[in-house]
């Protein structure tokens, strides 16, 4: 169909032909799902089956409908950048830092009406639009080719807010073009659900910004705060802005400690147990584990450059279900805990871990933490759920031939668990360090989303001369 061909086109969208395209759509979907059945021939095979016709269009018309909202969302940046242009041109310059401020505030009113939003929404636009057509000149051309969404634009502003324009035309184009030097792997950004996409970004943003992680995090203690919000219903929220490592640490003992909770007696949900949990510590309340066994140590997983770990270099640490963490954090962390550390032999060429592989059946603990640390998350497109409620799973089952090895591995959270043993999604294939991607009923395939490892750092001097990195850091771990 047409909608197909502009979806499959890969050029920029051309908005009135896409509407035409979509509005023809429209009405021969109507006169499909008027009076065409599928009829079995003598067989009892179905020859055609329009309904298949209709679903497999929705599916495209929809993926041009996504590309036309992301041609409307540049062709606004455009015009509200031309406008507060032109508007600031026509004016004479302002004789004090008042009048200035008077002539944003008006400025700002007139897109709000015009936009029907409000004033605080209409002045983030203009900043938005701003910042796309001076410094991020390359998100806007992928905004305008569809190749993102507006969602995806946003999370590029405010990540590359505060860095200098090559610092942040350097961002854009690990994330953005394909021929980038170490570009980003695996599904490309606009493939990508936007809260998973704005995670990635962040992280490349933490290793490569040019003030150092340390740094940064030393002023951002200082902010540290907890708030209060009532909410409806006799609800509230109370959140905690703290230090990661912090952080972490509660949220992995409050999940600990309610799933050692559950049972078949226990009514309560995982999420409302780990906010009772998590009340009950905070407030000091008494109160023990179902059956009256042992309090429940969190698993932390970090991953630590070996010079970083050695403070050779401040190159960020990995937290799992966090991303990037200074290296006196993580420091730190091997120091109070060595128990929930795990030494992981990296390849030194590119920062992948390197695989380990088992033949039975059962998962032992250092294969679920390679698992782990490869997925970081439930695999399913746009899922984010933690690696501690996952449940591993054999890609090609045990009982066709299956290995437990980590490529044939993937993590899933219950609900997409579920799916694939329920319907038709299965995963694609994965590999040592790469998660699989997915197939859907319909034959569409969605990439997988891949970590960004980066080759570890190494100071000058540290390797002797002729030895190669990988040499000298097996020899390092022997010696540990």
């Amino acid at each position: 169909m047409e909608t197909r061909a502009v979806l499959e086109s890969g050029s920029k969208v051309d908005l009135a032909a896409a509407v035409t395209s979509l509005a023809s759509l429209a009405g021969e979907l109507a006169a499909v799902l008027a009076g065409s059945t599928a009829t079995p021939d003598h067989a009892g095979r179905v020859e055609a089956d329009p309904l298949r016709e209709v679903a497999d269009s929705c599916l495209d018309g929809l993926g041009v409908v996504a590309r036309i909202e992301a041609v409307t969302a540049a062709t606004k940046v455009h015009l509200l950048a031309t406008y507060a242009d032109a508007a600031d041109a026509l004016e004479a310059p302002a004789e004090s830092a008042y009048e200035s401020s008077a002539r944003e505030m008006s400025l700002v009113a007139e897109v709000a009406c015009v936009l029907t939003v409000g004033e605080r929404a209409a002045a983030a636009l203009l900043g938005d639009a701003h910042a796309l057509t001076t410094s991020l000149p390359a998100a806007l051309d992928a905004l305008q080719a569809g190749e993102i969404s507006w969602q995806h634009a946003r999370i590029i502003v405010d990540e590359t807010s505060g860095l200098k324009n090559a610092a942040a035309a350097a961002l854009v184009a690990h994330f953005l073009d394909p021929e980038a030097p170490n570009a980003a792997r695996g599904a490309a950004a606009g493939e990508l659900a936007p809260a998973r996409f704005r995670r990635k970004v962040r992280a490349w943003r933490e290793r490569h910004h040019p003030e150092s992680l340390e740094s940064r995090h030393a002023k951002s203690v200082e902010d540290r705060r907890m708030e209060y919000s009532p909410d409806r219903d006799g609800m509230a929220w109370v959140s905690l802005y703290m230090a990661a490592d912090k952080a972490c640490a509660i949220w992995n003992k409050s999940s600990a400690l309610a799933r050692g909770l559950q049972g078949p007696d226990e009514p309560r949900t995982l999420t409302q147990l780990k906010v009772d949990e998590a009340a009950r510590l905070l407030l000091g309340e008494t109160g023990q584990l179902a059956g009256g066994g042992p309090s429940i140590k969190a698993d932390v997983l970090v991953t630590v450059p070996a010079c970083s770990l050695l403070g050779a270099t401040d190159e960020p640490a990995e937290l799992d279900n966090y991303g990037p963490i200074p290296a006196s954090m993580a420091r730190r962390l091997v120091a109070e805990g060595a128990g929930s550390f795990y030494r992981v032999l990296v390849d030194p060429s590119d920062g992948t871990p390197l695989e380990l592989g088992r033949t039975n059946y059962r998962l032992t603990e250092p294969l679920k933490r390679w698992l782990r640390m490869r997925d970081g998350k439930c695999t399913f497109p746009g899922c984010s759920n933690p690696s501690p409620d996952n449940e591993a799973d054999h890609l090609k089952a045990w009982e066709h031939g299956g290995s437990t090895g980590i490529s044939n591995l993937g993590q899933l959270c219950p609900k997409h668990h579920r799916l694939k043993h329920r319907t038709g999604w299965s995963p694609g294939p994965a590999t040592s360090n790469e998660p699989p991607g997915w197939i859907s009923p319909t034959g569409r395939r969605y990439n997988a989303e891949q970590p960004d490892r980066e080759p570890p750092l190494w100071p000058p001097g540290f390797l002797p001369e002729g030895t190669s990195p990988l040499e000298s850091i097996v020899d390092f771990l022997i010696a540990l």
